[in-house]
């Protein structure tokens, strides 16, 4: 995982945002893997919609990571276990591995929000971004993924 730049003079907590971009853009290289390998149109469409609300997530995180005085970080590699899954397996043996390996990789993205929500040097503007919108967005993919799961 690339280290987030940031400046170290920076206030608002640039570095937690950064950290919080970096996942958000693996979130996005995850989930455009994550549709080359499935089929299912049903599924597609919703990987889709929540693709692209990680993607405006990147837009709000990389914007306050700069205004907050950091180096908003570029080029990241998928999550971790859609990584493995797809490095161990030639082919994804349908849909259910997947969901549960992006899955896993919302859930991680949630406790990283919550952790964020706890850190004093979190500027209080980008706490109420991570309260109202990035964190229910993590949870509400969750739930869209365990439904796609129960549909299998």
């Amino acid at each position: 995982m690339q280290a987030a730049k940031q400046n170290p003079n920076a206030t608002g907590g640039a570095g937690v945002l950064n950290c919080l971009l970096h996942g958000q853009l693996s979130a996005v290289e995850t989930y455009d893997r994550a549709m080359e390998r499935c089929e299912d149109q049903h599924v597609l469409a919703d990987l889709h919609t929540i693709r692209e609300e990680h993607a405006r997530a990147v837009l709000l995180l990389r914007e306050r990571a700069a205004r907050f005085g950091g180096e908003p970080v570029e080029g990241v590699e998928p999550w971790g276990a859609f990584a493995a899954l797809v490095k161990d397996t030639a082919e994804i043996l349908g849909p259910a591995p997947l969901l549960s390996a992006l899955r896993q990789g919302e859930e991680h993205a949630a406790n990283e929000h919550e952790d964020a929500l706890k850190k004093e040097d979190v500027d209080p503007e980008c706490k109420n971004l991570i309260r109202t919108t990035l964190l229910p967005e993590c949870r509400n993919h969750v739930a869209k993924l365990n439904r796609l799961m129960g549909g299998m």
